[in-house]
């Protein structure tokens, strides 16, 4: 058995017996016209026909230039970059587009799995978008993933326990000790992702970020970027995750809850204040709906920005999202770079937002109508993507990652003496001195 390649054709992985020519035609009849335009693959994330929706639009607008098919790759963030990186590592010339977790464009970047864009193609691909989004697609000046949907974090709260509380989460200077104390004072929960995974990883940044610091230094330095979170930042955030972990207000399945369990919390008789990404309302609003949920929890919803860490310093909600990037090894980058653009087209971003309740990287998209009426709260979440801190920009995310997940769980355990500990891992990590 040997392996052939067709020059031309879209079929590269066709095996054919030498002895065998009634089973090399057979193969050959699967693989389409060949002279018929090129069929894109593109690896999407899991959602409701939103991604195949703009995949058909964008085919039938090229007028003839390329078709694109979707592929689903797994539901959580680790099985989408490990059949990545092992495609992408074998040179698999099907991956025409992309999608990646905005925490991996550093690590597929740097070991050139996914093509840069040009400068001219990158500002056309990013015209309008926020900020922030922008800077999880780009690896040392270069943009090599454009922002395809974009979520930043919302502390949600009851209105009844917020008022009875004394409290103002809308206050731009509320803190996480205040929501703490006023939590406690009510018999009340903090709903949070503090399971070992990368929702607790999310929180974690974040409360750094808004204290201030960073969790590493010289991100881009690869393995000799400089661990950071021994600071006064790191020191503030492992207070509050143990402060909280420890108190009456942590949700007994703290330690295991990620953003549907935090969710479940949050709406029953016990919830208080929550945090979480903004999906949660509107499937607040479905349960009702549907009759698993009472109305009187839905109206009892209120929304603010993230909490600050410090009463001087505005918080940096946690930035997640999505980027399109074209595969190094894609026989058609143009036609994938074209689709990319038109997918990527500011009304089919707050299209898909509406209809599949993932907010756009695109500043103009909260100002249409029909979002606006989908999202009371479209001009707060445009602010907290806007001034959202991402995670750590590096090549090495995971190490980084899983050093400081397990450092810090559970989070009852987490104490002062947490980030030096974690500081001393993560730099052993890097280096291959330890595994995690």
């Amino acid at each position: 058995m040997r392996r052939i390649r067709f020059a031309g054709g879209r079929c590269r992985r066709a095996m054919a017996l030498a002895s065998a020519p009634l089973l090399a035609a057979t193969l050959l009849s699967g693989c389409g016209s060949q002279g018929g335009p090129p069929t894109l693959t593109w690896y999407v994330f899991p959602d409701n026909g939103g991604a195949d929706a703009r995949a058909q639009q964008c085919a039938d607008a090229s007028g003839g230039a390329y078709r694109v098919r979707t592929e689903v790759l797994p539901s959580s963030a680790t099985g989408q970059r490990e059949q990545m990186v092992r495609r992408l590592a074998a040179r698999d010339s099907s991956i025409d587009i992309v999608s990646v977790d905005v925490v991996f464009t550093a690590e597929f970047a740097n070991a050139g799995f996914i093509r840069p864009f040009t400068e001219e193609e990158a500002q056309r691909l990013t015209a309008g978008m926020l900020p922030a989004p922008v800077e999880t697609g780009t690896w040392k000046d270069t943009l090599y993933a454009a922002p395809f949907k974009s979520n930043a974090q919302l502390l949600w709260y009851r209105k009844s326990v917020a008022e009875a509380a004394g409290v103002d989460p809308t206050d731009p200077t509320f803190t996480w000790d205040e929501m703490l104390k006023a939590a406690v004072s009510q018999n009340k929960t903090i709903a949070e992702q503090g399971a070992r995974y990368e929702g607790y990883m999310v929180w974690i940044n974040a409360l750094v970020l808004s204290g201030g610091g960073e969790i590493l230094q010289n991100a881009d330095a690869g393995r000799d970027a400089t661990p950071a979170l021994n600071s006064p930042a790191g020191l503030k955030a492992a207070e509050i995750v143990g402060s909280l972990a420890r108190s009456a207000a942590a949700p007994a399945d703290l330690s295991n809850a990620q953003e549907e369990q935090a969710r479940a919390t949050f709406q029953s008789g016990n919830g208080g204040f929550m945090l979480n990404w903004p999906y949660v309302l509107a499937a607040a609003r479905g349960a009702a709906e549907d009759g698993s949920l009472d109305q009187a929890v839905v109206d009892d919803i209120g929304w603010a920005r993230y909490p600050r860490v410090l009463p001087d310093q505005p918080s940096q909600p946690p930035l997640g999202g999505a980027n399109l990037a074209v595969g190094a090894y894609s026989a058609y980058p143009d036609e994938a770079v074209a689709a990319i653009e038109c997918i990527n087209a500011e009304p089919k971003a707050t299209q898909y937002m509406i209809d599949e309740g993932e907010p756009s990287p695109y500043a103009a998209s909260y100002d249409n109508p029909d979002v606006r009426a989908e999202y009371d709260n479209a001009d707060l979440i445009r602010e907290s993507i806007a001034e959202a801190g991402p995670r750590p920009l590096t090549p090495f995310y995971t190490d980084v990652s899983g050093a400081i997940t397990q450092s810090w769980h559970p989070p009852d355990s987490v104490t002062a003496e947490t980030p030096e500990r974690t500081d001393q891992f993560m730099a052993d990590v890097l280096a291959g001195r330890r595994l995690l």
